[in-house]
């Protein structure tokens, strides 16, 4: 595969720009593109291969800007919201969800509280009678749906992943304390302020930018990364009555993600979009300095964020889970750079995450998507090659980059 690699790396994070050439060569990689912060500084921004999924040798290349769709990494975005409400005294994290979304406390949800929401605590993972993709993206539909529901248990009480209610959920309450759309409010307090390309609810003027997505088939490469799952978990996956499927099943059929009527809905669980760049910037904004600019945590909420809400055996994903507020948390199903770090996946490849102890702040966006929901092996690989750099680089002082170079992979 001929796959021309573009971008700057800091002395001493080599090992991540041949991580990324890896996954090109041994992992099927299309295109896609990796950006990390340290310290407020840009340490790498590489990205490379075709824009569409489907580009082949005469597609058009992955630039810069190019923008892709980050599925469920829109989560962490989602909670992120919520927390600066809480920062700023809008919103009380241990207040019932039916104080601000009185239809909420139906079907003996009551004394389900806004930190259980964040937390997957809810109980309400899965609908009765799922959505189509046009109730879905009907806020007002989608809401009293989810609203009406009766728990799968009492709230407060267990975890499971919301895979896509967290979308209604969320969004709701949102609704009810600011008077706007969950996308509405990240573009004039988060994405416009910061100068991110990111969106929950694409503009149509930005739509040209962003890549066809699909799913790849990639070959198990050397060193064993692909291991079988567990056999509970493929029989959840494989039941359409599980709790398992019917989460990931709260919409009647997979949604097109290319449809742009789709791309403009606001769907906080699952189609937020943004460059690689953007969505590194945003966690390392979280954290601390960026460049200058605003930090958007005070350290009390890094705290939240980054504190064990849930954690154990996961009612929808079967394996053990740890959530902070929203966030996923280091561990053994979504592996990030150590017991500290915050952030969430995308299903089938996507991830930004934050790492207060090293500084970092991640971004990796794909246009190829894999079967596997959480740690794919193209992010892992290049996790481990961000943990090799900070081994090599104790701080960022002296960062020279690797100035506008391009790296031919044949």
């Amino acid at each position: 595969m001929d796959v021309d690699v573009h971008g700057t790396v800091a002395a001493g994070f080599e090992p991540v720009r041949e991580a990324f050439l890896r996954n090109f060569r041994e992992l099927g990689e299309q295109g896609a593109a990796v950006t990390v912060y340290r310290d407020g500084r840009k340490a790498v921004d590489l990205w490379g291969g075709t824009k569409d999924v489907d580009g082949g040798d005469g597609g058009a290349a992955w630039e810069a800007g190019t923008a892709q769709i980050v599925r469920s990494a829109t989560k962490g975005v989602a909670a992120t919201v919520l927390l600066l409400l809480h920062q700023r005294g809008e919103l009380d994290l241990d207040a019932p969800v039916g104080s601000y979304w009185p239809e909420f406390k139906a079907q003996g949800k009551e004394a389900a509280l806004v930190r259980d929401l964040l937390a997957h605590r809810a109980g309400v993972p899965a609908l009765d009678r799922p959505l189509t993709p046009a109730e879905a993206a009907d806020p007002d539909f989608a809401a009293a749906a989810v609203a009406a529901q009766a728990p799968a248990w009492e709230p407060g009480t267990d975890h499971g992943y919301h895979a896509q209610t967290y979308s209604w959920l969320t969004g709701e309450l949102v609704r009810r304390v600011t008077g706007k759309s969950i996308g509405e409010w990240v573009a004039s307090e988060i994405a416009g302020p910061l100068g991110l390309d990111l969106w929950i609810g694409l503009p149509e003027r930005e739509a040209g930018r962003v890549g066809r997505i699909g799913r790849i088939s990639a070959p198990v490469a050397p060193g064993g990364l692909r291991t079988r799952p567990r056999r509970n978990v493929a029989e959840a996956y494989a039941n359409p009555d599980s709790l398992t499927q019917r989460a990931f099943g709260a919409i009647t059929q997979a949604p097109d993600e290319n449809d742009p009527a789709y791309r403009a809905a606001s769907l906080p669980a699952s189609n937020g979009i943004a460059t690689a760049s953007s969505l590194a910037r945003f966690y390392a904004s979280l954290i601390g300095e960026v460049e200058g600019g605003t930090r958007l945590f005070a350290p009390e909420t890094v705290a939240l964020a980054r504190g064990e809400a849930s954690a154990g055996a996961d009612r929808v994903l079967i394996v053990n889970t740890r959530f902070g507020l929203g966030y996923m948390l280091h561990g053994g199903a979504s592996p990030l750079l150590g017991p500290g770090s915050f952030g969430h996946p995308g299903r089938g490849g996507a991830l930004g995450f934050a790492d207060p102890e090293s500084g970092v702040g991640f971004g990796y966006v794909t246009n190829g998507m894999e079967k596997g929901v959480t740690a794919d092996p193209r992010a892992q690989g290049l996790l481990r090659a961000v943990n090799e750099a900070l081994r090599e680089v104790p701080g960022s002082r002296g960062f020279v980059a690797d100035a506008g170079r391009a790296w031919n992979l044949r």
